[in-house]
């Protein structure tokens, strides 16, 4: 066993996940994905992408509550004696002018450089977490719906095409959201933006001849949560949970009439999404809309596990 700690450092939230990593047994070819046992998962919304789509650069009240979290991230991992750390930074980082500040900024306070990943990274890191302990042979499409990007992956064992596109739910609502509720007008061209972006995955992973949708990340597990009724958010009760087409549509057509304050007082919901759970869920909406899908399978586990088995 190795221990290892993970982070990843998204548009809107930064992640940890500490655990404990048997490396696979590369002679006898068992376990080739390796086994990971959870010692510490934590999130942090801090919203890194704030304005990038609009300015190009990380603003600096951004950057300190970034180092902020990574501060705190720091004792969790001296405390529990991680003997390797990988921090691998994605969308918004990857836009910014000045990711320079970004990058000295965590190798100060971590003591390790953040990894600016490309997009084709992000989606294999993603397909390897959320995949690693699902049963069967089904081909998987994997979806993570994060703050600047979604990554689209298909494979079984493997992955055998991915792709990224800029639509995440930090920057379709700094680009189209100026209403509560959302106005029509503005749900109809996050629509827009989904569909091109769909397109443009299309052309080079084949979305709609998978046979599982897998779904990542905060906004699909946002409305897994809502659509289960669940009083307080459960990742025991989310993960691997099934959610049928017609729940994700109930969902979203909750969240596009409901006010900022309704949204807040949604008990699963988390206040650094109220205000970009609207675009989130309506990425997944249009996704499952596009391929046919009649559910999405949640999995809490995705790109912060694939970094982690990376590591050992």
């Amino acid at each position: 066993m190795t221990r290892v700690a993970a982070i990843d450092c998204g548009t809107n939230s930064i992640r940890l996940l500490v655990a404990d990593v048997a490396v696979p047994d590369s002679a006898s070819g068992a376990g080739q994905r390796g086994e990971l046992i959870e010692l510490d998962r934590r999130m942090t919304i801090v919203r890194l992408g704030q304005g990038v789509d609009r300015t190009g650069r990380l603003a600096p009240e951004a950057l300190e509550r970034t180092f902020a979290a990574c501060r705190a991230y720091a004792d969790v991992i001296k405390e529990l004696g991680a003997e390797r750390v990988r921090f691998v930074a994605t969308s918004a980082s990857r836009d910014a002018e000045n990711r320079d500040e970004f990058v000295a900024g965590v190798l100060d306070i971590l003591g390790v450089e953040p990894e600016v990943i490309s997009g084709d990274q992000e989606a294999e890191f993603s397909f390897t977490g959320a995949t690693s302990e699902l049963d069967g042979d089904d081909r998987y499409l994997v979806v993570d719906i994060g703050g600047g990007s979604t990554e689209f992956v298909v494979g079984n064992r493997h992955v055998e095409a991915a792709r990224s596109v800029d639509v995440g739910c930090v920057r379709l609502t700094e680009r189209h959201v100026r209403h509560d509720p959302v106005s029509a007008e503005e749900i109809a061209a996050i629509r827009a933006d989904v569909r091109a972006a769909l397109d443009l995955a299309e052309e080079t992973v084949p979305i709609a001849q998978a046979e599982t949708l897998v779904g990542l990340a905060g906004s699909v597990t946002t409305v897994a949560a809502i659509a289960l009724g669940l009083p307080a958010y459960d990742s025991e009760k989310i993960h691997r949970a099934r959610i049928s087409y017609e729940q994700v549509v109930e969902v979203t057509d909750r969240l596009f009439a409901s006010t900022h304050d309704e949204r807040a007082a949604i008990p699963v919901m988390h206040p650094g999404r109220v205000d970009v759970i609207v675009a989130g869920a309506l990425v997944l909406r249009e996704i499952m809309e596009r391929i046919g899908a009649r559910e999405v399978v949640v999995s809490e586990h995705d790109i912060l596990d694939g970094i982690a088995l990376s590591v050992a």
